[in-house]
């Protein structure tokens, strides 16, 4: 009789790098305290035999010293120079590290300057390869996903999340991507403007066996009604859940009565709308000229509110067309339709997007690359805008946070009737803005990476 030959036994670390860290400090936003999905889902691709261990940056101190085979890392823009500070500390140990993500996608030269290997585009068809090369000693430094991955194929691995100490809201993935091609964003890039989908049978599983009664969950998706006939067909399924939820959609979603009453029906509590601009041209220049169609933004706010909708506004500036007087605009916009919330940002010209490269062929990029440059702190402008001065720009979006997240703008938009429309959402309107107003400024001047980390970059030779 021949016995099966055995696997040799292996341990993998997940990490999650945090955003920043100021020096002698341990503290993080609250706010940004939610489930990460990334390493869950690397997690649910390693083979059941593997040890894992997963750390959490944001809240719990790595322990470099414990044993470990291989080190998976999952890299933002925002979180590169972390993640290759905690990169250098395994790798000075001899620990080999595996770096993916978006910034892995988006970069890739320069990750696999502080990576072992690196994994280009989407991890379910590449990670199992990768665990079992690392085993076997014939890892290679580049693993790239040459097709798109069907997303049911995995379920996330939650039980890394058990004893720490995420907010109450539950996120779930359904759509992944983004068919629209918008300037600025680096999801488009990443998935190459097209969207794929989980099965909704697999949806519906999934929350069953994690939401507790009452507890809102958050669908993660970029943009869940890009196909617009997929989301209709999970909110039907929804109905019968009763679940609240919450989720991103473009504009364009608020012109589609059939949407928006199974968006109701469904459970739905808000969702978030890139409305971005209130100026025509600057929505053409950032390719979202369809947010002006059917009366644009007041019109397409008017249908939500009439659904029962609360809405999470964002709005972007920075482009050509703004200029102080765009804020003041936009702001009394925002207090004027009632929105539940609003985010006042200026464009981040994140690598591989229309935008950066744009803004890069002019000459106007003021660090390149502004997310390793010593001197960029969160928030701070890394571009010339054209009317304002990247100081001024910067102060006037944390103005207009301030002004709007405002003990008296609070109380003008709970006055609309969608925000106050039950209590247990109305408490919600009142401890949601009162965290916003904490985070105004809190998170303004973060250095990217732990200033408390005071040991070289280990680059590859």
């Amino acid at each position: 009789m021949i016995r099966p030959v055995r696997a040799p036994s292996f341990d993998l670390t997940l990490i999650h790098p945090c955003v920043g860290r100021r020096a002698g400090s341990r503290a993080y936003m609250h706010t940004w305290k939610m489930e990460p999905l990334p390493p869950a889902l690397v997690s649910a691709l390693t083979p059941p035999d593997v040890t894992r261990t997963f750390y959490d940056d944001r809240m719990e101190v790595i322990d470099y010293d414990r044993p470990t085979d291989l080190v998976a890392i999952s890299v933002e823009t925002y979180t590169a120079k972390r993640a290759y500070q905690i990169a250098s500390e395994y790798r000075r140990r001899g620990v080999p590290v595996v770096m993916g993500g978006f910034h892995a996608t988006l970069c890739p030269d320069e990750v696999a300057r502080f990576a072992d290997s690196v994994v280009v585009g989407e991890a379910e068809t590449v990670f199992p390869e990768v665990i079992d090369d690392y085993r076997h000693g014939t890892q290679k430094q580049t693993y790239r996903s040459a097709t798109r991955p069907d997303p049911s194929t995995v379920v996330p691995d939650r039980s890394l999340f058990r004893k720490k100490r995420y907010l109450p809201i539950k996120l779930i993935e359904f759509a992944r991507g983004c068919t629209y091609r918008c300037d600025f964003c680096a999801v488009q890039s990443f998935h190459r403007a097209t969207q794929t989908h989980r099965r909704v049978d697999q949806v519906v599983s999934e929350l069953a066996r994690i939401r507790r009664r009452g507890q809102l969950v958050f669908f993660i998706d970029d943009n869940m009604t890009s196909d617009i006939e997929a989301a209709k067909e999970l909110m039907r399924a929804l109905i019968p859940l009763k679940v609240r939820w919450v989720s991103q959609a473009s504009i364009d979603v608020a012109f589609d009565d059939e949407a928006l009453a199974l968006m109701k029906r469904s459970g739905c509590q808000g969702i978030l709308v890139g409305i971005e601009s209130l100026d025509v041209t600057t929505l053409r220049q950032m390719s979202k000229g369809f947010n002006s169609r059917n009366g644009g933004p007041p019109a397409a706010l008017a249908r939500f509110r009439k659904h029962g909708i609360r809405v999470y506004g964002t709005f972007v500036f920075g482009y050509d067309h703004d200029d102080e007087s765009s804020f003041h605009r936009t702001l009394d916009f925002a207090q004027e339709q009632g929105l539940f919330i609003a985010a006042f940002n200026h464009i981040t010209p994140f690598p591989g997007t229309p935008l950066y490269d744009r803004l890069q062929a002019e000459n106007r990029l003021l660090m390149d690359p502004w997310w390793l440059d010593e001197d960029y702190r969160y928030g701070m402008v890394p571009f010339q805008p054209r009317n304002v001065s990247p100081e001024r720009l910067a102060d006037l979006c944390i103005d207009a946070r301030r002004r709007f997240y405002s003990w008296s703008s609070i109380g003008r938009r709970f006055r609309h009737g969608v925000n106050r429309q039950d209590v247990l959402m109305a408490t919600y309107f009142v401890l949601i803005n009162a965290m916003h107003q904490i985070d105004v400024s809190g998170r303004h001047g973060l250095p990217l990476g732990d200033a408390n980390h005071d040991v070289r970059l280990l680059e590859a030779v």
